[in-house]
């Protein structure tokens, strides 16, 4: 096969795998705390035509080597993890993490997991749990007779009870912070598990060694630009297009070399 429709199919293909990311983004662009990815491609071994020479001569000068390159491929995916902007809910089992840090959940497998989405709700026992009934660590149970929740920035958790109007402390939220947060493996449902890229996982409070803190009755939106994703398609969509059109062009020679024979 000529190397030029080997290097252009590869061309096609990584743009073909860039749309699929940006697809991605763009459609949890409304998903809570959600963290864009990019795809970054890097080129493959080049073929060398002619290794380096020597001019002889008053001084002697040094030629580089002749190579061709042989086309891209796929190095990873990485996730931007900038800060999404927070989006008020007034509700005040929302709690957004501003910052760096993680909520930790208990799966039902009893691992852990972390995720950012801090849209918390209560069990049938009044257990502080996630939207998919995950446990949020370290447990905090909230009593029936509550009027109302507060949640500070620090992640200490009281209610308000109808036979004492003074504030009860009832647990603290515990949030995880990683050295490399890109390296977490996404489990979907908003939802990360620790991987040896990522390194273990740093627990304390809130607001310590470099947590961030909570906010209560907010959100963190998703990171994802529109505006910025749409330029993205448009820039992978005319890549494909001239990398199809270099593959049109080679079939054309190739025609054009096989005609010679007849």
């Amino acid at each position: 096969m000529d190397p030029a429709l080997r290097a252009a199919a590869t061309g096609m293909m990584a743009q073909q795998t860039r749309t699929e990311v940006i697809a991605n983004n763009l459609a949890n662009v409304n998903t809570t705390a959600f963290k864009r990815s990019r795809a970054h491609f890097v080129d493959l071994l080049y073929q060398t035509m002619q290794g380096q020479s020597t001019v002889a001569g008053s001084e002697n000068t040094t030629l580089p080597a002749v190579q061709v390159g042989r086309g891209t491929r796929l190095a990873g995916v990485q996730r931007v993890q900038t800060q999404g902007a927070l989006e008020q809910t007034d509700r005040p089992l929302d709690v957004a993490i501003e910052g760096e840090g993680y909520f930790k959940v208990q799966t039902a497998s009893g691992q852990l997991a972390y995720t950012r989405d801090g849209t918390f709700q209560l069990s049938e026992s009044g257990t502080l749990v996630t939207q998919e009934g995950l446990t949020v660590a370290p447990g905090i149970k909230v009593p029936r007779d509550v009027q109302a929740v507060m949640i500070s920035q620090s992640g200490i958790v009281s209610v308000q009870q109808a036979k004492s109007p003074a504030p009860v402390e009832i647990g603290r939220i515990e949030i995880a912070r990683f050295a490399n947060p890109g390296g977490l493996l996404a489990n979907g449902s908003n939802l990360y598990s620790a991987t040896p890229a990522s390194g273990e996982p740093v627990t304390g409070f809130p607001g310590d060694d470099g947590m961030g803190t909570l906010v209560q009755g907010q959100l963190e939106s998703s990171n994802v630009e529109i505006v910025q994703e749409m330029v993205d398609m448009i820039a992978a969509q005319r890549a494909y297009e001239i990398n199809s059109k270099a593959i049109k062009n080679s079939d054309e020679m190739s025609q054009i070399a096989t005609g010679l024979i007849r």
